[in-house]
């Protein structure tokens, strides 16, 4: 109720205030910095003893496995849902595409590097990448240490106390931090509004309609059909996660509801093993909002250049965006800079991502709040389908213990 007030409040003061407006973005700026201060220091131990207290490093591979196959399928699918919607309704024809500028995009239109990529996510300096923030880099150097102390076992135990403690302490700041959400609230909306107002969102409306029926889509149609394929409780897992979803809306940041995300699934029944691995695995590689809003933006452009619209030259899109999506994690303006890669790739200028950034920010929330629904969809799908896996080969030691049984019963007789 306190994030819906501040709402109001941001939208009446960046309505009829803007100067005062653009100056609260300070708040929503320092409620960020306490959030990104505290992620890497909770996220670090929780995936390293999540890592650690699973029975085998062969369990470790399987979960990554599963996790990286569903991020696969299910951002590919998302994809196909985007294009074949924005190809439907067609927007983008007659789109104000003169009306964009370039020089809105300068320090984002370098691409994706994907030897930047790999280099980033095997950090030379771990400290280094906890000073930048480089989850990516923090999740691998985790795994190391996480199967490390699988390994060496009991003599792990006094580490394994000191990073329990510390993310009992992590846990505690985390909730201090989330009690001030509705400033930060307040100082983004206010932000928002003052800079950027509505007289794009006039001229662009059927571009951001199509987004949020996709993300509409996804969210009432997708993702409930994966959820009863598992057998999760996906209105049940809705509710439990809604606020934190609707804080990552306001915000327009996912990192901002990380650490509670994992608390708030656990507490849903999800083992903590697979919760704090694959949640933040999945804010680097499962960004299905994200992925949504980007293939409609490249029918958008294309249409609106027109440019060839084919069934070829969208599958042709829709693998360009399964490639480079991939590689979001890490680089700043992630979204747009992933656009204008794949624009570039199909031969779309620069200039029409740039007419985009007027309402950037009305689908970024949007976006930002589907990708925390669909991390923690994906920890539930992998969280179901180890349980169902471990129930197997329970049933399968059971029988042949019974069958062990039967024969020794059987030569008993015999003799």
């Amino acid at each position: 109720m306190q994030s819906i007030i501040a709402v109001g409040l941001g939208a009446t003061l960046g309505t009829f205030a803007p100067a005062t407006g653009e100056q609260m973005k300070l708040l929503g700026d320092v409620f960020l910095n306490l959030v990104q201060v505290v992620v890497l220091p909770l996220v670090f131990p929780l995936i390293v003893l999540g890592i650690a207290r699973m029975e085998s490093v062969k369990k470790v591979g399987r979960i990554a496995g599963k996790a990286i196959l569903y991020f696969e399928l299910v951002t590919t699918v998302i994809l196909l849902i985007a294009v074949g919607l924005a190809k439907f309704t067609g927007i983008g024809k007659n789109a104000p595409v003169v009306g964009a500028d370039a020089k809105d995009l300068e320090g984002m239109s370098q691409g994706i590097d994907f030897h930047e990529l790999i280099l980033h996510a095997v950090p030379k300096n771990i400290f280094a990448a906890f000073g930048e923030g480089n989850l990516l880099g923090a999740i691998t150097f985790a795994l190391l240490v996480g199967v490390a102390m699988a390994a060496i076992g009991e003599k792990s135990k006094p580490f394994a106390d000191v990073l329990e403690s510390v993310s009992t302490v992590m846990f505690k700041v985390v909730g201090y931090v989330i009690r001030v959400a509705p400033l930060g609230v307040l100082g983004f909306i206010s932000y928002d509004v003052a800079h950027y107002g509505f007289g794009n969102l006039r001229s662009l409306a059927g571009f951001v309609a199509v987004v949020y029926a996709g993300l509409a889509i996804v969210v009432g149609g997708l993702f409930p059909l994966i959820a009863a394929f598992y057998r999760i409780r996906y209105v049940a897992l809705l509710k439990s996660i809604a606020n934190l979803a609707g804080i990552a809306f306001v915000t327009r940041s996912s990192e901002s509801v990380l650490a509670p995300l994992m608390s708030r699934l656990e507490a849903f029944g999800l083992s903590r093993s697979t919760t704090s691995f694959v949640v933040p695995l999945g804010y680097s590689f499962n960004t299905d909002g994200s992925v949504l809003y980007q293939a409609a933006a490249l029918v958008f452009l294309a249409n609106a250049y027109g440019a060839d619209t084919s069934l070829p030259a969208l599958l042709l899109m829709v693998g360009v965006l399964v490639i480079l999506s991939k590689g979001m994690a890490g680089v700043a303006s992630a979204s747009i800079v992933v656009l204008i890669a794949a624009g570039n790739s199909v031969g779309l200028p620069a200039e029409g991502v740039a007419l985009l950034l007027g309402v950037d920010f009305i689908v970024d929330m949007a976006r930002t709040g589907v990708n925390v629904i669909g991390n923690s969809l994906a920890a539930a799908v992998v969280d179901s389908s180890e349980k169902r896996g471990e129930a197997k080969r329970g049933s399968d030691t059971s029988h042949a213990r019974v069958g062990a049984e039967a024969t020794d019963l059987q030569k008993e007789t015999v003799q």
